[in-house]
């Protein structure tokens, strides 16, 4: 019997960790345009930000969403925002600008989702999918007359094209054991500074890394994408360190000099307020 459930599990998670190998890019979407092009308009967002993130109290605390009291209005708000994000091309705004679309139409996208299911204990409860371990895979959105799931987004366009670990620090999952749902809506001016901020405040919160006497134990994020962090353990650690406040850094210089085992944990319950 134990078999027969633990076979059941490798199927649930299937299409989830199938994903976490770098695709190749969709070549459609690796392009870029115009040096000089306007701005997407990520005011409707920043609103919904505004009125339901739960900030965490300092930099590294959770931040919760307030999924119970988003008024109907503003459910409309945010479905006008994707509607918008989905009634432009993209490709013909700088690479900055479509790097921010992505990322704010994939959390957007979550947070509608959610919303549409509202209650659900955890989002790996949604699917349309036969034993599907959440929406990862279903249909979400349609750019340019193509359909994309979330797993296209993330792992076909924003993981491929601009190949920077720091994407799994901006894409939310709404989990408590995810990075956090940004504050500020990603823009092409923003970016760089909040994937940084974000490594920062993931990596020095226990969800991301622990030391546990001699053994760390560490988001799961860090072993389903292992290949976009250098896919050892070296060079883990030294992204560790890159972004660790100086407690951490010591603790992680210790565990190089006498290493112990690196243990994988993730949360999947939803990450609203209460």
């Amino acid at each position: 019997m134990t078999k027969v459930f633990f076979s059941l599990f490798i199927i649930l998670t299937s299409s989830f960790y199938s994903a976490a190998s770098i695709a190749k890019p969709l070549s459609y979407w690796d392009k870029r345009g115009p040096a000089i092009a306007q701005d997407v308009d990520h005011s409707q967002w920043q609103h919904i930000l505004n009125r339901y993130l739960i900030v965490g109290e300092n930099s590294t605390a959770i931040n919760l969403f307030n999924y119970q009291g988003v008024t109907n209005p503003d459910k409309s708000i945010l479905k006008q925002y994707l509607t918008q994000l989905q009634s432009i091309n993209p490709l013909q705004h700088t690479k900055a600008q479509q790097q921010a679309y992505w990322i704010n139409l994939y959390n957007a996208l979550t947070v509608q989702l959610i919303l549409d299911n509202y209650p659900v204990k955890s989002i790996t409860k949604l699917g349309e999918r036969f034993f599907s371990f959440g929406p990862w895979d279903d249909d979400a959105a349609v750019v340019n007359d193509k359909t994309l799931s979330l797993n296209d987004i993330e792992h076909k366009i924003l993981r491929p094209i601009w190949n920077d670990p720091r994407i799994h620090y901006a894409v939310n999952c709404a989990s408590y054991g995810c990075p956090n749902l940004s504050v500020t809506a990603f823009t092409a001016s923003n970016t760089e500074q909040l994937l940084t901020a974000g490594a920062y405040a993931y990596v020095n919160h226990p969800r991301g890394v622990t030391v546990k006497g001699e053994d760390l134990e560490v988001s799961s994020i860090y072993k389903w994408y292992a290949e976009d962090f250098g896919d050892n353990e070296k060079t883990l650690i030294e992204h560790f360190k890159r972004y660790a406040n100086p407690e951490l850094k010591q603790a992680l210089l210790l565990f190089q000099q006498s290493p112990g085992d690196i243990d994988y944990e993730y949360d999947w319950r939803l990450n609203k307020s209460e």
